[in-house]
């Protein structure tokens, strides 16, 4: 047989998606499964988006422009100046979801061998993202006790060397629901500064902020143009996941024409989706205002839940719409498949995503779950029953 990459080898699989056959296998017996290990929110797309789709009076589907088409980005352009920062549409380059965003950014800014560093737990992609250029993640461990704050400085300063190219972060977090403070934020900036690398900011939960939080975009850093990058995208924002669009944003001209002749090698971003895209950042701010009052009481509703059960440990959780959760369990993964393979409660069972995947430290994570709270309160509270009874009966199981 021929052999594969070495690169292949060595992708990890998806802590998100690996369970997936044995919850297929879980409603084939007639099991309802409660799925919170994805990010896919139940909130109906504005319908907006769909009648631009239905409205549009094309005959030819034909390729768009490869930086996506210029009345989405004026749009996007737009977006951002509602929000004090002053984007035009030369900067901003449309792409297939922030996956491909963040494809195109670790190819324009790593070598093989560089490193990128990234707060842990991280969304566990990034890690697939770094290999399949041959560059490395570098992690900077954050504790459940410290409610995944950053640490001091220094432990980023202690990481750095010739091969450095970048700091990485999700704000607000994607396992953890962090949402970075002002000092943390200019920290980094600085350092970046220092040591002239990228500072790369994946903003794409910017609106899910809860109890008065602020989001802080890097992009109101003075300055520092050349060394910062956002990356978007409308999935979660408009509930949009399907519609695979996102876009990569930089003041620095040199990395924005290397990333267009990415755009260019994979021709053009979704058509159809662009379309959606254009209408949904028109809407009001009214829409932002509802869908975040939404997640908020999701939040709290997850929370009083968590505190319910004996020996869970949830973090403060300030922004996006993710948990990440210390269980009374040796090994979250063991549990979770064991939650899916072998029990139900009332007819129900729940799918987390195991916490070690979302870590690059080995034998971290092993007794954390990630929640997405992206089911209504309702169902939220019945999955936290059912996971409790779970792990009653897991523990139990054990002895």
């Amino acid at each position: 047989m021929p052999k594969l990459s070495n690169r292949a080898e060595k992708l990890p699989a998806s802590p998100i998606r690996k369970l997936v056959p044995l919850a297929d296998a879980a409603e084939k017996r007639g099991v309802q499964v409660y799925y919170l290990n994805i990010g896919q929110p139940d909130i109906p797309t504005p319908p907006e988006f769909f009648q631009a789709v239905d409205q549009s009076k094309i005959s030819v589907l034909a390729y768009s422009h490869s930086a996506g088409n210029e009345s989405l980005r004026q749009q996007i352009a737009n977006y951002y100046l509602r929000l004090g920062h002053d984007i035009h549409p030369e900067q901003i380059i449309v792409t297939t979801g922030a996956s491909e965003a963040l494809n195109f950014v670790f190819a324009a800014i790593t070598n093989p061998l560089d490193e990128i560093i990234v707060p842990e737990p991280f969304y566990a992609n990034y890690n697939s993202f770094s290999l399949a250029k041959d560059a490395k993640v570098v992690p900077v461990t954050t504790h459940i006790e410290d409610n995944f704050s950053l640490p001091p400085i220094e432990a980023f300063k202690e990481k750095i060397n010739e091969r450095t190219r970048a700091i990485l972060i999700c704000n607000p977090g994607n396992p953890t629901g962090i949402l970075y403070s002002r000092e943390e934020l200019e920290a980094l900036r600085d350092l970046a500064k220092e040591h002239d690398l990228f500072l790369v900011a994946d903003e794409v939960y910017r609106e899910f902020a809860y109890d008065s939080s602020e989001h802080l975009s890097i992009l109101g850093f003075e300055g520092v143009d050349q060394n910062m990058i956002v990356v978007d995208s409308i999935s979660k924002r408009f509930s949009a996941c399907g519609a695979r669009i996102g876009c990569v944003i930089s003041r620095n001209t040199e990395l924005m024409k290397v990333i267009i002749k990415m755009a260019q090698a994979r021709l053009s971003p979704p058509t159809f989706g662009q379309m959606g895209a254009e209408a949904a950042y028109q809407l009001p701010q009214s829409y932002y205002t509802g869908v975040v009052s939404e997640y908020a009481g999701r939040r709290d509703a997850l929370k009083e839940s968590l505190a319910e059960i004996p020996g869970v440990v949830c973090p403060d959780i300030n922004g996006a719409f993710y948990a990440m959760v210390k269980l009374p369990v040796d090994s979250a993964e063991d549990f979770c498949r064991w939650m899916l393979d072998e029990f139900e409660h009332e007819g129900k069972t729940v799918m987390l995503a195991p916490g070690a995947g979302f870590y690059a430290t080995p034998g971290q994570g092993i007794d954390q779950v990630r929640i997405a709270y992206v089911l209504n309160e309702e169902e939220l509270r019945s999955a936290m029953k059912c996971m409790a009874a779970g792990l009653s009966a897991y523990q139990a199981r054990a002895k």
